[in-house]
């Protein structure tokens, strides 16, 4: 009877282990979902790993083709000599494709385009053989973002190293309301913007506590741009990048460093990624989330 008792014992202790055991599994494999779930997107039609250029539009006529006489050249086997032009006046910015160019828009063929006005909510994208080009606004400049759903980058590329996962990088956090309810943030071209913020998300790792500055972009999350003491040497060098869930009625959410990631600029020099705001650089080594991609694997 002893025995027995013991024995029943002991599987009662070593429920909740057993739970934790299974909870904690069942986090691993929720994170290695979202990873592969990351790999699927870069290398997606509007992933960044397909990215092939990036020219800044003049005011005026730019004319587009593989040919050196063009203002806008990009040699590939599906661009010709001249595919045509972009005109850029009072505004707006139209496209018109050279006689004989096959361009489509939405697997239309069209011969002329608006590609860009100051209403618009959407740049339409053009395609050409496996080319895909449209138009990005930051600031006063304006430029093609060209794209090669066959670049040799897409085969070549496989996965992004990262941290192994640790669920006590999974912190509870809580809102703190701004001061002002807009941010500076800074680009790597040096362009330097307001945008929207709901406060600094205050959170502790190991007994200390830290604060994030967050922006609203709209949607059910908040975006964290953010740096630690391991960028340039493990991981990107200007820092990475978080989705954190919008606080619940209460102010309170969970941040998941887990789930930090690469911004585009480390899979293409053709991206144009927002950097932390200094209050952003936290005096902390995060060993975890996303690891430094090496670009040169791509080549």
């Amino acid at each position: 009877m002893k025995r027995i008792y013991t024995y029943c014992l002991a599987i009662i202790l070593m429920i909740p282990v057993l739970l934790s055991a299974q909870k904690t599994t069942a986090y691993q494999d929720s994170i290695v979902a979202w990873h592969q779930k990351r790999i699927q997107d870069l290398k997606a039609p509007d992933g960044w790993v397909n990215l092939v250029g990036l020219l800044w539009l003049n005011p005026g006529k730019n004319t587009f083709g593989s040919a050196k006489s063009n203002q806008l050249m990009y040699q590939h086997k599906d661009m010709p000599a001249q595919a045509g032009s972009f005109n850029w006046e009072n505004g707006t910015v139209n496209w018109v494709s050279q006689k004989g160019v096959a361009t489509k828009i939405k697997d239309s063929l069209m011969q002329e385009a608006i590609l860009f006005s100051e209403n618009s909510k959407e740049a339409p994208q053009i395609a050409l053989g496996s080319l895909r080009w449209n138009l990005i606004k930051r600031e006063s400049k304006i430029g093609i973002r060209l794209r090669d759903l066959n670049a040799p980058a897409l085969k070549k590329f496989k996965a992004v190293p990262y941290y192994p996962i640790d669920m006590k990088y999974r912190v509870d956090a809580v809102l703190e309301k701004p001061v002002s309810n807009q941010l500076m943030i800074t680009n790597v071209l040096g362009q330097t913007t307001a945008q929207e913020t709901p406060g600094r998300l205050v959170f502790q790792i190991n007994g200390i506590t830290y604060k994030l500055d967050a922006l609203d972009e709209g949607g059910d999350e908040l975006f964290v741009i953010f740096g630690d003491a391991t960028n340039e040497k493990e991981t990107y060098p200007t820092g990475r990048f978080m989705y954190v869930p919008k606080p619940d009625a209460t102010g309170h959410t969970v941040i998941d460093f887990n789930k930090a990631f690469n911004p585009p600029c480390a899979f293409t020099v053709h991206a144009t990624c927002p950097l932390p705001p200094k209050q952003n650089i936290l005096p902390i080594a995060l060993k975890i989330g996303e690891k430094k991609f090496h670009p040169e694997l791509l080549k």
